[in-house]
């Protein structure tokens, strides 16, 4: 079994087809129907299959998947042993929105100069599809906005806690109950779905039987920030991400009555036997940085 053969594996598995493994690797496409049959020979089973011409992982592929990820973290272990003293590589770090704009921006900034030649890859996802991500094998850091968890497949770090609010347009009504009264024809604008702060207020107006509000679904949380002030409608957000915009008059917060779920922002890391200087040095300044803010706060 060669490590190659491995890579072409897992591959394959990030971006989930022959082709795009092909195009990322630099090889032709028979090359990588090669390295698959090579790899099914030796383990004595199909990997993929097609299902309505869409690539599917056999189960065998899923037993597979953690002991690749393992052999290739230990062959990544072995070539670095020349150099423990460096920190370089590829970064793979999944963050929903929010935590991007608030939190981890500068992180990257400052990881970025300490460790210039490791290459960092951020991809924004929904807190699910961050956790698949990990563990996957697609991602060596995921982060997400969720109540308190417990994994056992992940090292698990919260962060502190995040809070939800509501907010409106500053001139629209003090409290969320004006809202629920049929008089204001106002949209819940908000995020994809997914979204971890979204599915929980959305289970309190259904818990609630409040039918109201059309949902209008933004990309991004600038956008939902921009509609909200034009007085479209409101939205839930962690307070983090328009705390700027209340303090400086743009956005208003809602008082409401109904009880939200406390939130915690986390961060999630694979277990593995060795993780990578550059994933160690980046755990560190995020460590590092969370606790500095709590010693600011208190």
């Amino acid at each position: 079994m060669e490590i190659r053969h491995l890579v072409t594996f897992q591959s394959i598995i990030e971006i989930g087809s022959y082709t795009g493994a092909a195009l990322k690797l630099g090889y032709t496409q028979s090359t990588i129907t090669s390295h698959i049959q090579a790899l099914e020979s030796e383990i004595g089973g199909e990997l993929f299959t097609y299902i309505n011409r869409n690539l599917q992982l056999t189960q065998l592929a899923r037993e597979l998947i953690p002991l690749a990820e393992d052999l290739l973290s230990t062959h990544e272990q072995i070539k670095s042993m020349k150099s423990t003293n460096e920190v370089k590589g590829v970064l793979k770090i999944a963050a929903p929105e929010s935590l991007t704009i608030s939190m981890l921006s500068p992180i990257i900034k400052e990881y970025s100069l300490r460790y210039p030649n490791v290459k960092l890859i951020l991809t924004n996802g929904t807190c699910g599809q961050n956790q698949n991500d990990l563990i996957s094998g697609r991602v060596d850091v995921a982060f997400m906005v969720y109540p308190d968890i417990k994994l056992e497949k992940c090292i698990h770090y919260s962060l502190g806690e995040e809070k939800i609010v509501l907010v409106s347009n500053i001139e629209g009504p003090e409290h969320f109950d004006e809202y629920k009264k049929n008089n204001y024809n106002q949209y819940f604008i908000t995020n994809e779905e997914g979204c971890s702060y979204r599915s929980m207020f959305e289970r309190i107006l259904l818990r609630e039987g409040i039918d109201t509000f059309q949902t209008m679904e933004l990309w991004s949380i600038e956008a939902i920030k921009q509609i909200v002030k034009s007085g479209l409608g409101f939205s839930a957000l962690p307070y983090i991400t328009v705390k700027e915009d209340v303090e400086s008059g743009q956005l208003k917060l809602l008082n409401h009555s109904e009880k939200f779920e406390p939130f915690y922002s986390h961060m999630l890391i694979k277990k593995k036997k060795w993780l990578s200087p550059a994933v160690e040095g980046f755990i560190e300044l995020i460590l590092q940085s969370t606790s500095t803010n709590k010693k600011a706060a208190n």
